[in-house]
């Protein structure tokens, strides 16, 4: 066999070893993401089971409310024969608040609210971590809160079951933080997609969600999205295909419409701020009564009763009033008092302590400002709003962008949610606008604004920024120093060291090229000698072993060769010939510039 042939075989087997291992390791993490799909899939199934066995119980067969279900979804039992009760109303949510309340606050604190914060602020500041029992108790709290007239959303207590499946396996398998953060993302998407059978859009909403500028977890999507396809098939083989709601076959086709929807972003963005407003001004009302925290949510529950007292439509889900206001079915008076009563009572609920999540009421919210916007033009110009329901939709979309700053994510939910794909156009514009107006606000307290703002990104941030500057855009820190020459006497270096306040020498030859260097450390063992210090030139003391960087350096590489023998002060040299000595870079220094570039970027990202 030539030697060629025996080279090209073993190239073959090389890369045939490379490409094996590379399927190996793609497997074993898509059986992870898969693995992550289906727990989160089987958690969306109980946690939905048990609010419709909580529903039956609680609201149908105690008070005898019966709120209407989205298309999407159908009652497990037929209705009881309760009477309508408004006066159990009123004291069933604080029923569900102290419960909860007790549950949360005795074995998982970190439970209570809405738990798309608690997987944010995991993400970001704990490596990804969530406690086991965080899931459990967060399905059963959630449970008891919304289920006994508490109003709020599933997605928050899904987002955590998932995020903390995702967490506890990566934890079990003694992966990095950073694999821990993915999966953990991974199960929120795979939660959050198959709860409301919106895959695509859970995937997109976990990489979103972190943070409060437009940008994406990128290293997020992929598995976000395998783990979310599996959640919804499983969800739907169970439940059925097909989207949450129903809707009519909406279209977009009059260029004039959108001014309409304009001003309805505009009002979206004004009931978001007040939204925003009111929850977390509750919350912090709250955090500050001294009281047991496990009384708090019936307290909470107590007030959410008061105001379902006189408005039931405002408890519990509501996604039923949604869909019957994409069909145009609802008056203006009933959608104002829909959108601002489930404002106070998620407030109560949620920012009491209660179990809930915040992206449930915002698509009722803004589903009914955005019936009332649709309606309105429908009677003043109704050849050009001809559809109010159409406003509904775009309302829910525009409405959580405002307040959650995802924009894209929120599109992709809403058309995933309505099967209502042909208002891309007016959605995404008035998504735009909601986002640009009302970026400075947002639900999730815990988002940061970008990656460079998140723990989990600080030394990725540090080690780019450090390999995009040069030496030579710091030569005008680089310090001319004092010389010494190889045959210079100790006797003579002693009077110059008296003199001056310079810790490093570099030592050169008669022709001036650099031929070592030492430290003020390395001439002690010789100063306190006098007996030897006439003896002694500094070439004995110098190391040639020289660390030297030059201007074409990258401050990450200049960094490390500080770190290497720990040094303060490194000799920069020309490139071209590293004997010729241009002066001496400090690392006080370098590190001092570094952080006025990052602060300089910080200010110029909040500008």
């Amino acid at each position: 066999m030539s030697i060629l042939s025996r080279l090209k075989k073993s190239f073959n087997v090389v890369v045939g070893k490379d490409r094996s291992v590379r399927i190996a390791y793609a497997g074993k993490w898509f059986f992870y993401f898969i693995i992550i799909g289906v727990i989160a899939g089987l958690g969306s199934i109980v946690f939905h089971c048990l609010c419709q066995i909580g529903l039956h119980y609680f609201m149908d067969f105690i008070a005898g409310y019966r709120p209407p279900s989205p298309a999407g979804e159908h009652h497990f039992f037929s209705p009881s024969s309760t009477s309508f009760n408004r006066f159990t109303l009123l004291f069933l949510p604080a029923f569900g608040g102290i419960i909860s309340g007790w549950l949360v606050y005795t074995f998982a604190p970190e439970a209570e609210g809405h738990g798309t914060d608690a997987a944010i602020d995991a993400y970001h500041s704990r490596g990804g971590f969530i406690r086991g029992r965080v899931p459990i108790v967060k399905t059963i709290a959630s449970v008891l809160t919304l289920t006994t007239g508490g109003s709020g959303g599933r997605e928050g207590p899904i987002a955590q079951i998932g995020a903390g499946f995702g967490s506890f396996l990566a934890t079990k398998l003694k992966l990095s933080d950073r694999e821990r953060r993915i999966m953990m993302a991974a199960g929120i998407g795979a939660g959050v997609g198959s709860i409301f059978r919106a895959p695509l859009a859970g995937a997109l909403f976990a990489a979103e969600v972190l943070y409060k500028d437009s940008e994406f977890e990128s290293e997020v999507i992929i598995p976000a999205g395998v783990s979310s396809v599996v959640a919804y098939c499983l969800f739907c083989l169970v439940f059925g295909w097909g989207s949450l709601f129903d809707s009519p076959y909406f279209h977009f086709y009059n260029p004039l419409e959108l001014g309409p929807y304009i001003v309805l972003a505009l009002v979206l963005v004004v009931i978001g701020v007040f939204y925003i407003k009111m929850f977390y001004g509750v919350t912090k009302f709250f955090k500050s009564m001294n009281i047991p925290n496990h009384i708090k949510p019936a307290i909470g529950g107590l007030c959410v009763g008061i105001i379902g007292f006189f408005l039931p439509q405002t408890l519990a889900f509501g996604y039923g009033f949604a869909q019957k206001a994409l069909y145009n079915e609802l008056t203006i008076p009933f959608l104002f008092a829909l959108a601002i009563g489930k404002i106070i009572t998620t407030s109560f609920s949620i920012g009491s302590g209660g179990s809930g999540g915040v992206f449930g009421p915002s698509i009722v919210i803004g589903g009914a400002m955005g019936g009332i916007v649709g309606k309105i033009f429908n009677q003043i110009m109704p050849g050009v709003v001809t559809e109010p329901g159409a406003f509904v939709v775009v309302g829910m979309a525009g409405f959580f962008t405002a307040v959650s700053n995802t924009p894209i994510s929120t599109i992709i939910f809403v058309s995933e949610m309505t099967n209502s794909y042909h208002l891309l156009l007016p959605s995404l514009l008035v998504c735009s606008v909601s986002y640009l107006a009302a970026q400075k606000w947002t639900i999730y307290n815990k988002q940061v604004k970008s990656k460079v703002d998140s723990p989990a990104h600080a030394g990725d941030f540090f080690v780019d920024i450090l390999q995009a500057i040069r030496v030579k855009d710091l030569m005008h820190l680089v310090k001319k120093v004092s010389l010494i020459a190889r045959n210079m006497p100790f006797s003579q270096f002693k009077k110059l060291f008296s003199e001056t306040k310079q810790h490093y020498f570099p030592v050169m030859d008669q022709h001036e090229r650099l031929v070592g260097i030492f430290s003020s450390t390395d001439i002690r063992g010789v100063l306190f000698s006098e007996e030897i210090e006439s003896l002694v030139v500094m070439e004995d003391i110098c190391t040639s072993d020289i660390i030297t960087t030059t201007p074409s350096d990258d401050l990450n590489s200049v960094l490390k060769k500080f770190t290497t023998k720990n040094i303060d002060s490194l000799p920069v040299v020309k490139d071209d010939d590293h004997g010729v000595l241009i002066g001496m870079l400090n690392r006080r220094e370098v590190i001092s510039y570094y952080n006025q570039r990052i602060l300089e970027m910080k200010n110029r990202v909040g500008n």
